[in-house]
């Protein structure tokens, strides 16, 4: 009950609600990139100032490592299920959509974790950058393979390199991974300076963020209408499967309550923004509709509303 009622939560709820009553309250598109770019450099210089106190060690190298086995295996599984029920071009889709990640969805966690005191590493937006690309690329070599005896595909395979580049070189992904390392360089004095701007304004843009989040989410249920059920009950299930498969790892691996809730939440996340940027020019026959109305109109509300607690409760029950 406590996450309904934290601001940023129940701005993304009036977000829904003003879009489901069909209010005509919008956010501007250059705000929204504004929030989302402010929300990326807030976090990577979270986790470098973190990463300057702690150092690289073995512990925080052993959960990156895990944070890329999830990665990898989160898409290939989600592909063995839905190409034996879906086009395969459509499974490989929805397996990249699935085994990426919400940034959203983990900024939000982490903020739900420092309401609860709940400690965990900074590093863990390294994670999280790990994690955003290998889905991508598995999705586009199983992609390739399913339709490699077209000339179509044969033209797709020429342009994977450019896809792959894309990927890698995403500005949202740069941007954390260079605030990161300015954090880190810059170190106590860095975090003394930058605070203001980094933590002092991130509850405030998080709410306003989220609130566009949910008018996004809102229009997004009408692209689910002509989806096959199996995709619905996926983006319901999924997420607690993934989730679950995350806390295994790290129940064997040892790693600490706030770092394994936050890999149970990137496990369970779906991405609707660097995926489909991506698929667009990679999967073309694939309508956009099938995976932003998966990922945004089901995993995302599903995940902020629920699935954050209720991870939050199993790592604190089995660990």
């Amino acid at each position: 009950m406590h996450n309904f009622l934290d601001p940023a939560i129940l701005f993304f709820i009036f977000g829904v609600s003003a879009g489901l009553l069909k209010s005509n309250l919008e956010i501007p598109q250059p705000v929204t990139r504004f929030l989302s770019l402010y929300l990326l450099m807030a976090l990577g210089l979270k986790g470098g100032f973190a990463l300057h106190q702690s150092g690289i060690t073995a512990e925080i190298t052993l959960v990156l490592g895990s944070a890329i086995l999830l990665a990898v295996l989160v898409p290939l599984l989600a592909y063995a299920l839905l190409s034996h029920h879906l086009n395969k071009l459509d499974a490989a889709a929805i397996a990249a959509t699935y085994g990426s990640i919400s940034a959203v969805t983990f900024i939000t966690a982490t903020q739900t974790l420092d309401l609860a005191d709940i400690q965990y590493g900074g590093y863990m937006a390294a994670a999280m950058a790990l994690m955003e690309s290998p889905a991508i690329i598995l999705a586009i070599i199983l992609a390739n393979k399913a339709r490699s005896s077209t000339s179509a595909d044969r033209h797709q395979g020429k342009g994977l390199s450019k896809i792959l580049h894309e990927s890698f070189t995403d500005g949202g992904q740069i941007l954390l991974l260079g605030s990161m390392l300015v954090g880190y360089l810059s170190g106590d004095a860095g975090h003394t300076v930058m605070a203001p701007f980094s933590i002092d304004l991130f509850k405030g843009m998080l709410s306003f963020f989220l609130l566009d989040m949910g008018l996004q989410a809102a229009k997004s249920f009408g692209y689910l209408k002509n989806t096959p059920k199996l995709t619905l009950v996926y983006g319901l299930v999924a997420p607690f499967v993934h989730a679950s498969i995350a806390l295994i790892i790290s129940k064997l691996l040892g790693f600490g309550l706030g770092e394994t809730i936050l890999l149970m939440v990137l496990a369970a996340s779906a991405s609707y923004i660097a995926v489909p940027a991506v698929l667009k020019h990679a999967l073309p026959e694939v309508k956009p509709a099938l995976y932003m109305g998966m990922s945004l109109g089901i995993t995302f509300p599903l995940n902020i509303l629920i699935g954050i607690p209720v991870y939050t409760y199993l790592a604190k029950t089995f660990l």
